[in-house]
């Protein structure tokens, strides 16, 4: 349940970002769950290895080219899917950071709501 519930409020955070960013566009609330799915599949199965391969350049920057990796994901997303679009690369880096700023707003709201169900 807490996985649906997070998944739901992840698209409708990219709907968000793409009301607040011109450059983010999201077709549908349709669209915008698939495009939270396949960032999400990504996210798990991509980013580690690309972290992992970049790790030089990323302690050379000190941890900012981590920033680069999760435009690149999201840009990557939007280059798969049709009604979710991402204008270029700074594009997909402010729509990134947008839709990061609002997971981790989500994550901390899903674990208060689902952890005071567990109090009860």
């Amino acid at each position: 349940m807490k996985t649906l519930a997070r998944w739901l409020l992840l698209a409708a955070a990219l709907l968000l970002v793409a009301q607040l960013y011109p450059g983010v566009t999201v077709a549908s609330f349709g669209s915008a769950l698939l495009a939270a799915f396949v960032i999400g599949l990504f996210n798990t199965l991509v980013r580690p290895l690309l972290v992992l391969l970049t790790l030089p350049v990323t302690v050379l920057t000190l941890g900012l080219f981590l920033f680069v990796i999760n435009a690149l994901m999201f840009w990557a997303a939007a280059s798969l899917l049709e009604g979710f679009n991402v204008a270029g690369f700074t594009a997909a880096l402010v729509g990134s950071l947008l839709y990061s700023v609002c997971g981790v707003v989500i994550d901390a709201a899903v674990e208060r709501i689902f952890s005071r169900g567990a109090e009860v």
